[in-house]
């Protein structure tokens, strides 16, 4: 069951979630480096880690699930965000170079089906990032943050499901090391700079990165009958047994035979009367 809209703006809100969007934002950009002129879309709650791509890409989209809820979004500005389907985004083919995943697999009644919309709409040089609550870390132990609810997941289930979603994990990494605890929340930078070299293992977030797999068909040959033309004449045989040609014995095997059985361009009233002579009968 998924948290409802409501819930994950108040979390996001607070001390803490405002940590939470700062870690994770800033591990976006490293991932993706510029988005000028790229489509982005942020699906699930993914709208607070897309606030610095939206300044320099030239589309970005929120799409939240139906049972999760949808909001407006940005605050005070034109609408960007859709309400949809999880298995059935309304978007096109290959239409978005960056997809930010974020609260949408944990909670997902089938996260392969979910990624595999995420490989439709993809582009083929697109990148797709994927945050989910790491597996042993504190964040997935405790259900006063939306990060505490779902399935998490370790580097290597999230790899293999991406796989199975025909997505290639290309790079990974981990965030918010600072504890779920509200009045830690302003200690969350040294948290991040010191947990990442003291005790990687136990970060909260895992943020996997991965591509489109695209594959070249290659088309069926198909048969088609070729004519061999077979010669009349066979080559005179080399060696010293050799002493007459097929060539200066072919007449002489066809003058024992009967005319008729000859082929019609060898008929001739000569060659047909010698025939029925040598029968007995004469000639007309």
């Amino acid at each position: 069951m998924r948290r409802d809209v409501l819930e994950l703006r108040q979390f996001y809100a607070s001390d803490l979630g405002k940590a939470a969007r700062a870690m994770v934002g800033r591990k976006v950009i490293e991932a993706w480096g510029d988005a000028r002129g790229l489509d982005v879309l942020a699906l699930g709650y993914a709208t607070p880690f897309v606030t610095e791509a939206r300044r320099a890409a030239r589309r970005v989209v929120g799409a939240m699930p139906a049972q999760q809820g949808v909001e407006v979004w940005p605050a005070g500005e034109a609408n960007l965000t859709t309400l949809v389907g999880e298995d059935a985004l309304p978007f096109p083919n290959a239409l978005f170079d960056r997809i930010l995943v974020a609260h949408g697999v944990e909670e997902s009644p089938d996260p392969l089906a979910f990624l595999r919309e995420v490989w439709r709409v993809l582009a083929p040089s697109g990148k797709v990032v994927v945050v989910v609550a790491a597996r042993n870390g504190l964040w997935a132990n405790t259900e006063k943050t939306p990060f505490g609810q779902g399935r998490p997941y370790s580097r290597a289930q999230m790899a293999e499901l991406l796989r199975e979603a025909e997505l290639e994990p290309s790079g990974w990494t981990r965030a918010l090391y600072v504890p779920p605890v509200g009045w830690m929340a302003g200690w969350a930078e040294g948290f991040e700079q010191t947990g990442s070299r003291l005790w990687p293992g136990f970060a909260g977030l895992l943020l996997m990165e991965a591509v489109k797999q695209t594959f070249a068909v290659k088309p069926k040959g198909h048969a088609q009958r070729v004519r061999r033309a077979r010669p009349i004449l066979a080559p005179a045989p080399s060696g010293a047994g050799a002493t007459r040609s097929p060539v200066s014995q072919a007449p002489k095997r066809l003058s024992q035979r009967n005319p008729l059985e000859r082929g019609w361009e060898s008929l001739s009233v000569e060659n047909l009367a010698a025939g029925l002579k040598g029968k007995g009968k004469a000639a007309p």
